[in-house]
């Protein structure tokens, strides 16, 4: 479930400047507030980064395969009853 904060004795330059804001992009002053908020903190390249990291490309899948390869051969010898 998503946080709620309260926020009071925002000034009016501030509360004006937040609703033209909102106004120029075409959205709720609580979007606007939101997206504000997640740059400040930098929500954004912290996501970005953890997906640079999170993502495989075709090429590094087939690096990994291809790595695993040798682990992946049965030695029959070893698997042979007596």
């Amino acid at each position: 479930m998503p946080g709620q904060l309260t926020i009071r004795n925002v000034p009016d330059e501030v509360a004006d400047r937040l609703k033209q804001l909102s106004r120029d992009r075409g959205s709720s002053v609580n979007s606007t507030v939101l997206e504000l908020l997640a740059q400040a903190v930098n929500v954004r390249s912290r996501r970005a980064r953890l997906e640079e990291y999170a993502t495989w490309t075709d090429e590094d899948v087939e690096e990994f395969d291809q790595a695993l390869a040798a682990q992946r051969v049965i030695d029959d010898e070893l698997w042979q009853r007596t």
